[in-house]
């Protein structure tokens, strides 16, 4: 440990890891932000059960949320989530975002896949997004009757592919735009159709400002991570997954889903990009229902890391609102 002192540093994300030009990876926080809990037949405060699955060996896995139910054959919107952290930290195993969705779970009525998706550096983008990806096929591929796959008892006996959503905080709803727009050209297994997305504090990032400079480092932690999590992409922190604003980058009329909630906290580097997201959402063409929530005085991800607060519980209402209609 002693000689990394002596090494040159490609990127420093502390407090979560440095890169060293030689290729190691010094990691301070080694799973999440929070302790892994482990799953649960029966949350004592929701009453939501949990468990874990594998859908791709051993790369791509899953933790399951079932709320209660009022009767045992009852059919739930599905939610495909993907979860936050930079795309570096974190996990569906996490404290924070098991409790998180314990509490969406149990307030939308919803079955929910919560992804775990392999993380940079160790594992460079584009993985994180063809990890996604292959989970959401994963689970469209439950309504093929002769599917070559191991099927899960609770998508098959509950999920409603009628009111599929996708949704995603930070760096999750990064992944969450990603996959909705290409799955408007690349279809999904069995022709499922996704309703709705909803995308949360997202992770989109650029060269120019877009709200105010005192709230935009342009180069400052957000951009470290993008290049040091991707530092292929072409055009850098400009490339169209990571900046859907850019020239090049595809038409957000290509989002392919009929229902969209953007959520964003005032105090969040992240927001003036979500309320530019909407804006040119409803500049492209695009047909369906778009809906803004901005909420004053939080800052990023305040639902996730804390959501017992009246307004994390209210925020989690409006998502859960939009996955249960």
């Amino acid at each position: 440990m002693a000689s990394n002192h002596t090494k040159k540093v490609l990127y420093d994300l502390s407090p979560y890891l440095v890169e060293y030009t030689d290729g190691t990876i010094e990691r301070f926080v080694v799973t999440g932000l929070t302790p892994n809990v482990p799953p649960s037949p029966k949350d004592p405060t929701t009453g939501v059960a949990s468990k874990d699955i594998i859908v791709f060996s051993p790369e791509v896995k899953a933790r399951l949320f079932l709320p209660k139910l009022t009767d045992t054959n009852q059919k739930l919107p599905v939610l495909v989530y993907y979860h936050g952290g930079g795309f570096i930290v974190d996990s569906p195993y996490c404290l924070n975002f098991h409790r998180y969705m314990n509490f969406l779970a149990a307030e939308a009525k919803a079955l929910i896949i919560s992804v775990e998706y392999r993380l940079a550096p160790e594992h460079l983008l584009p993985i994180a997004y063809e990890d996604s990806w292959t989970a959401l096929q994963w689970v469209a591929s439950h309504v093929i009757a002769n599917a070559n796959i191991e099927k899960d008892p609770w998508i098959i006996k509950h999920g409603d592919f009628g009111h599929l959503y996708i949704g995603g905080d930070s760096a999750g709803g990064n992944i969450a735009h990603n996959i909705v727009l290409r799955a408007g050209v690349e279809p999904l297994l069995g022709d499922v159709k996704i309703l709705g997305l909803f995308l949360c504090c997202s992770y989109f990032w650029g060269s120019k400002p877009v709200g105010p400079q005192s709230k935009e480092d342009l180069t400052g932690f957000a951009y470290k991570v993008w290049m040091c999590v991707y530092p292929t992409a072409a055009g850098g922190i400009d490339n169209p997954m990571i900046n859907p604003f850019v020239e090049n980058a595809p038409s957000l009329s290509g989002l392919a889903c009929s229902r969209l909630l953007v959520c964003s906290a005032g105090k969040d580097a992240f927001t003036p990009r979500g309320i530019l997201y909407v804006e040119t959402l409803k500049k492209s063409g695009w047909k369906g229902e778009v809906q803004l929530v901005v909420v004053d005085g939080e800052d990023h991800e305040f639902h996730v890391n804390n959501p017992h607060t009246k307004q994390a519980k209210d925020l989690i209402k409006k998502l859960a609102d939009f996955i249960s209609k």
